[in-house]
């Protein structure tokens, strides 16, 4: 029961096998995508981002790899879109660039989430909208949806109906008996579904580690009533700009206490306005204002929900806690951070929540209060799962290495065969026909760095010169050589930046850089570039030898 590292390129796809081909989201948090491929024929389900971590600087967004089907994209049927969260809906603009006509599926909600990011790509999409029971026949797949509740509304699971068997995708979910909104994961369909037989069965493994059941959202309601009640000055709520349940229980708790509510960070803005509009958000009169106009309100009478609640440097939380953003927090604010931490964001988050108390605010979160929940099943809910679906196969999804495994784990409690849970990561290939499922192989999956204006440009060389550079500094080295005779004419001098010692200190190195330089060139190394690496070594070894350094070292050697 573990990963196989050292997997060859699949074979080609027999007839009538299903391949599933998982792009992203597999030992990771984030860009959730699934290729499964029937005769030809190709469908997506998710096409999301993952962000960056600390060590991956000056980086926006990481995309799943699109190469496996990018001479292919006139044989894909359709995105199929589980819910609106940016793990699983942010890469579609980047896939539609490729082919914009590709049609996508999801809930009204997902899809107006989707709609609103592509008209800043400027795409217009081919989009069909769909709900819990829709059952639609595209090309060799029939998808049937079921309701799952998750931390936003109208998240949905696919049942996808092949000639080579079915699959199930939970996309992420849990299983809330008190729904805010009253829709529950539909249970009764996942029995239903087991009764017909489930061959493989992709299912979120996000809690698996987490024993007994997720707690229900309307647990956070009276934990947010009573911060409200003690707070004196401004509130502060932080929560990812999707998380519409969320935001109804600060709004619900601010209109009990008499306060206004300013969205903040444009996201919020831009999804909360959508929610509102369609219906899934309930918005008192009067209850919002402009974040301007909220500025010159006492402090005890207005909250801010913004963005920020996992460190992202641009956004809104995050400027506040550096004194960078026009709302100002202060001795005698409140911040709640409602969301909570997704693996790798731990430094970022924390140093905002320094920020914050260093400017005198009191800093909630859920490490000291209940004011988020979990939006993914743990462990209980998990079992249940597996009990009710019998599923011939099981490929855990959606989490760490040790999430699946712990997922896996699991299921092989519940008494399915260790050789039908299928361990994978992101690029390994796994063959369904006649209920039997294997890996067969894996095919080359990077990472694709969304940088500014450039996709896929910034490669993980680049990106490890960026860390030395941030991290070890930068030395150069410049030397002029007369062409005629190999002596150096001019130099060499060294200038550094980002180390502690004044550039005297290399003073000493000096003469044997140019001893170096003029002995290869005398020994015939007339080529500037083969003189830029002696200079590189010598200084090289000086640098790491004496100041137990090792900074980006940039030689340049001229020719006069």
């Amino acid at each position: 029961m573990t990963f196989n590292p050292d997997l060859l390129p699949p074979p080609a796809l027999e007839p009538g096998t299903l391949r599933l081909v998982p792009l992203g989201g597999l030992g990771e948090v984030g860009r959730n995508m699934h290729v499964l491929e029937l005769d030809g024929r190709l469908l997506i389900i998710d096409c999301g981002v993952l962000f960056p971590e600390d060590h991956q600087p000056g980086v926006d967004l990481i995309l799943p790899d699109f190469s496996y089907i990018e001479d292919r994209l006139d044989d894909v049927e359709a995105i199929v879109l589980t819910h609106g969260h940016e793990d699983h809906i942010g890469a579609v603009p980047y896939l539609l660039r490729m082919r914009r006509d590709i049609p996508i599926l999801g809930s009204q909600l997902t899809l107006a989430f989707v709609e609103a990011k592509l008209r800043e790509h400027r795409i217009t999409p081919v989009t069909l909208a769909v709900k819990e029971g829709q059952r639609e026949k595209l090309g060799l797949f029939d998808l049937e949806f079921l309701a799952v509740n998750h931390s936003i509304p109208d998240a949905l699971a696919v049942f996808v109906r092949t000639s080579a068997g079915t699959v199930l995708n939970t996309g992420d979910f849990k299983m809330d008996q008190l729904p805010l909104d009253g829709r529950i994961t539909d249970l009764r369909g996942f029995a239903r579904l087991g009764e017909e037989g489930v061959d493989l069965f992709q299912v979120d493994s996000t809690n698996a580690e987490v024993p007994g059941f997720t707690t229900a959202e309307v647990e956070i309601g009276p934990v947010l009533d009573r911060l409200f009640m003690q707070a004196t000055g401004r509130i502060v709520v932080a929560s990812f700009a999707s998380h519409v349940h969320r935001v109804q229980q600060v709004i619900d708790a601010a209109e009990a206490h008499s306060r206004r509510v300013a969205f903040v960070g444009r996201s919020m803005v831009r999804n909360m306005g959508i929610a509102a509009d369609m219906g899934y958000l309930r918005v008192p009169d009067g209850i919002l204002v402009d974040p301007k106009k909220a500025d010159d309100m006492p402090g005890e009478k207005v909250v801010y929900m913004s963005t920020g609640s996992q460190g992202e440097p641009m956004a809104a939380l995050s400027r506040m806690a550096t004194g960078d953003h026009k709302v100002t927090v202060g001795e005698g604010d409140l911040v709640i951070l409602a969301s909570s931490l997704i693996p790798g964001n731990e430094n970022a988050v924390f140093r905002v929540i320094n920020g914050l108390m260093r400017l005198g605010a009191t800093v909630v979160h859920q490490g000291s209060a209940r004011v988020h929940v979990s939006g993914h099943a743990s462990a209980g809910e998990l079992l249940y799962c597996y009990n009710v679906l019998r599923p011939k196969n099981v490929m855990p999804i959606h989490g760490e290495v040790r999430h699946l495994l712990a997922n896996g784990h699991l299921a092989i409690k519940t008494g399915i065969a260790h050789e039908n849970v299928m361990f994978a990561e992101n690029g390994t290939v796994v063959d369904l026909k006649d209920g039997v499922a294997r890996v067969v192989g894996a095919v080359e999956v990077h990472h694709v760095y969304v940088d500014g204006s450039s996709v896929g440009e910034i490669t993980d060389a680049e990106l490890k010169d960026r860390r030395i550079l941030s991290e070890e500094g930068f030395v150069s080295v410049f030397a002029v050589v007369d062409s005629s005779n190999g002596r150096v004419v001019s130099g060499p001098e060294v200038h550094a930046r980002g180390l502690a010692e004044d550039d005297s200190v290399f003073d000493v190195i000096l003469p044997d850089i140019k001893k170096a330089i003029e002995d290869a060139a005398k020994g015939g190394s007339t080529d500037t570039h083969q003189l830029q690496q002696v200079a590189r070594r010598v200084l090289g070894r000086f640098v790491g030898t004496k100041l137990r350094r090792r900074p980006m070292i940039i030689p340049v050697v001229v020719e006069a």
